[in-house]
């Protein structure tokens, strides 16, 4: 289905005017959320609510007009993926120092969200996810007319084909392969449900390289969910109980899997792979992290 329908035939379908509409086409300008926003769209629905609920005054008159938003994240250039349709209940004024207290906000702060900019006081609006077109959640792509750092507009004054209707959703793609796979500690705690599942299946040795000092340190996870269980250990902690981690910045963490063992590999086994990996890429202090 291509260049056939628009988005306004569709809201017209369903019942909703258009000029009640208004659309946004989220794609966050910080890097890390930029990557989580449709994971979080996914499968942390409140999160990713909380991150469309505040705007900027511009964006907060046209949005308290609207009887509905239609929601969306950049998917390529000029396209869009359907997030939802959500009824616009209202707002409140909220102070800078109680949005933060707000679920959701503490960990959008973590990926980068810097909230209300220079104003003590914003309006927090309560979008209810309505069943309007939720079947095409992350499966419906449309074109995102005029230049894309126009990210809202209302529905009914814009002509927004339908680019395409996927078979699977388009929010959570296909896990990489172990050898092209890249997370940043941040990410931890948001790996998708369907990679959570492949990560406490492997094990085998991994890296973790510090950007702030360049510096890397080697581990390996075998039992205990693997290499989930492990990298999750560093999510809480900030430093898995690694002495030359402590102290660090663990956002600046990035973890790699430099080499997969057998399920039944044991544990010696698994600890002399470890072993030669230090060697090989000189992780040990003070060249690296590594301190054994």
């Amino acid at each position: 289905m291509s260049g056939v329908f628009e988005l306004n035939d569709l809201l017209a379908k369903a019942g909703i005017r258009p000029d009640e509409v208004l659309v946004m086409r989220h794609r966050p300008t910080e890097r890390e959320l930029r990557k989580v926003l449709p994971w979080l769209a996914a499968e942390r629905h409140s999160v990713f609510n909380a991150y469309q609920q505040n705007h900027g005054p511009v964006v907060e008159k046209a949005l308290s007009r609207a009887r509905y938003l239609a929601s969306f994240i950049g998917h390529e250039a000029g396209r869009a993926v359907f997030v939802g349709l959500y009824g616009v209940a209202g707002s409140k004024t909220v102070s800078t120092r109680d949005f933060w207290k707000i679920p959701g906000n503490a960990e959008l702060r973590s990926l980068g969200t810097r909230g209300p900019q220079e104003r003590d006081h914003s309006q927090w609006f309560d979008l209810v996810q309505t069943d309007v077109m939720s079947v095409w959640k992350g499966r419906l792509v449309v074109q995102w007319p005029g230049i894309e750092r126009s990210w809202w507009r209302w529905s009914d004054r814009n002509r927004i084909p339908v680019h395409a209707i996927h078979e699977e959703s388009l929010l959570v793609p296909p896990m990489p392969d172990w050898q092209s796979l890249v997370i940043d500690w941040s990410q931890l705690p948001l790996v998708p449900a369907s990679w959570r599942v492949m990560l406490s299946q492997w094990r085998g040795v991994y890296l973790i390289f510090d950007r702030a000092s360049g510096k890397r340190y080697v581990g390996s996870a075998a039992g205990g969910e693997n290499l989930l269980g492990r990298w999750l250990n560093y999510a809480d902690s900030g430093h898995g109980g690694n002495r030359l981690l402590r102290g660090l910045d663990p956002t600046n963490f990035v973890f790699s899997i430099l080499q997969r063992v057998s399920p039944d590999t044991e544990m010696p086994d698994v600890v002399a792979v470890e072993s030669s990996w230090k060697e090989r890429l000189h992780t040990r202090a003070p060249n690296g992290l590594n301190d054994n």
